[in-house]
């Protein structure tokens, strides 16, 4: 069914062209028509946003990563907080908090948390300020499209808002124990925070993309004008969209060269598995210490909810509700939400019992794809309170077992809702004939709708 276009009242001109595009929630394969700039198209189907079209698509975002660089060199290099008791006075860093990890043993959570606020980010930033200024240049630098696909999948790893939470946590824990002074580096992580998100949403990544192809730097030549039908065997590729036939060439994306599937490989096993073994890590995550606070020779090991009923106690109910909610609550929805989808897609059942609330739990796919993030507030609040409050027998926090254990947890959820495809949930529900080898009935008349952004 053809719909119409909601487009602005001045549309002014197009920057894009027609294109093919298979919906990564639904797996519809319909056009997205032309836009003019700042505008989104979204699936006529699951509303999944297909894409968004910005009037500078690289320039803005180029300012904004570069500016991005330089506060997260602030953030490493200056000082992050000044705490001081009973006349002793200790200076940290962000890099404080590993090494404090490392000292207890606990390498593979100084490993975690290096790379969410460190690697991740420094290689997302670095990435995509090459590949932008690269594509500025009359020669273009080498790997242009290999160096963004990189730079692009760290976005999933690059923590550092979540970071700016964890301080606010360990800074609000601290106040009855030490007193604090904020450094360069918490006021840096804050305007960081900002730039991030405004560079995000600056960015046309499809644009990037079409840059990279119009200057050749593809992986395989490309067709002078891309088909707008579907052909048997075509699959969308997850990187960088681009409707493909993947035995053409090699089982990869002739753009990216990533490689492309109908289907996401063993999604349902391997998102199972995962789920399975989050489900069991968040036991000891739950049951062993995840801090232990001695003050003046005395103290108790405490867990997460420990640490929940202190905030309580404490009178500190926003902040009790907001561990709880992001240390017990979302690691425990995203693991039944899993769970849930999994069964309703592969358990034996009608197509009609499959394609109940298909739209709804399409969409809490994506919420949990995305929110799973922020439950590594905790860990980043452990690993910046250990590095904070170390004066011998005045005060001391130290680190326990149960933070690697809920660490393992996010990671393990975060990997099982990046394994799972939402597509087989429509396919389970019978609703991609060209699944079952009726390329004919794939609606070659569907198109995305087009809005205004915002």
């Amino acid at each position: 069914m053809l719909r119409a276009f909601a487009v602005p009242r001045d549309p002014g001109p197009l920057v894009t062209s027609p294109q093919l595009r298979e919906c990564p929630g639904c797996g519809l394969f319909q056009i997205v028509p032309a836009m003019a700039a700042n505008m989104r198209s979204d699936c006529e189907r699951c509303g999944t946003r297909l894409r968004s079209t910005r009037a500078d698509p690289t320039g803005r975002c180029l300012a904004l990563t570069f500016t991005s660089l330089v506060l997260f060199a602030i953030l490493w290099l200056a000082m992050l907080m000044k705490v001081s008791t009973a006349g002793i006075v200790h200076e940290t860093t962000i890099l404080s908090g590993p090494s404090e990890l490392v000292r207890h043993g606990l390498w593979p959570l100084a490993l975690a948390v290096s790379f969410t606020t460190a690697f991740a980010p420094l290689i997302k930033f670095a990435g995509t300020l090459y590949v932008l200024v690269g594509l500025r240049m009359r020669t273009l630098p080498p790997n242009l499209r290999g160096i963004f696909l990189i730079s692009r999948r760290m976005g999933t790893w690059a923590m550092l808002e979540v970071l700016l939470l964890g301080v606010f946590v360990a800074y609000t824990k601290l106040g009855d124990l030490v007193t604090i002074e904020l450094g360069p580096a918490v006021y840096a992580l804050g305007v960081l925070t900002v730039v991030i998100v405004w560079a995000e949403l600056a960015l046309d990544p499809q644009a990037v993309w079409e840059e990279i192809e119009r200057r050749g730097q593809t992986h395989a030549p490309m067709p002078p004008l891309a088909p707008l039908e579907y052909r048997p065997g075509a699959a969308g590729c997850e990187e960088c969209k681009l409707v493909c036939v993947p035995s053409e060439h090699d089982g990869r994306c002739p753009r990216c060269g990533s490689r492309v599937h109908e289907r996401k490989p063993d999604s349902l096993n391997r998102t199972l598995s995962l789920s399975l073994a989050g489900a069991i890590l968040y036991i000891p995550a739950n049951v062993y210490p995840v801090l232990t606070v001695i003050q003046l020779g005395s103290g108790a090991p405490s867990t997460i909810m420990g640490g929940v009923e202190e905030l309580v106690s404490s009178k500190m109910y926003p902040l009790a509700l907001l561990v709880f909610f992001a240390s017990v609550l979302v690691p425990l929805f995203k693991l039944i939400s899993l769970i849930g989808m999994i069964s309703v897609t592969s358990l034996p059942g009608t197509a009609q019992t499959a394609g109940v609330f298909l739209r709804q739990r399409t969409k809490l796919y994506f919420i949990v794809a995305w929110i799973g993030r922020w439950s590594m507030v905790d860990i980043f609040m452990e690993s910046l309170l250990g590095a904070l409050v170390q004066f011998g027998r005045a005060v001391t926090i130290d680190p326990g077992m149960g933070a690697l254990a809920f660490c393992a947890v996010v990671i393990v959820t975060i990997v099982a809702a990046e394994a799972f495809d939402p597509r087989l949930m429509w396919d389970a529900a019978a609703r991609n004939p060209h699944r079952q080898g009726r390329p004919s009935a794939v609606p070659q008349g569907s198109a995305a709708r087009a809005l205004p952004a915002g």
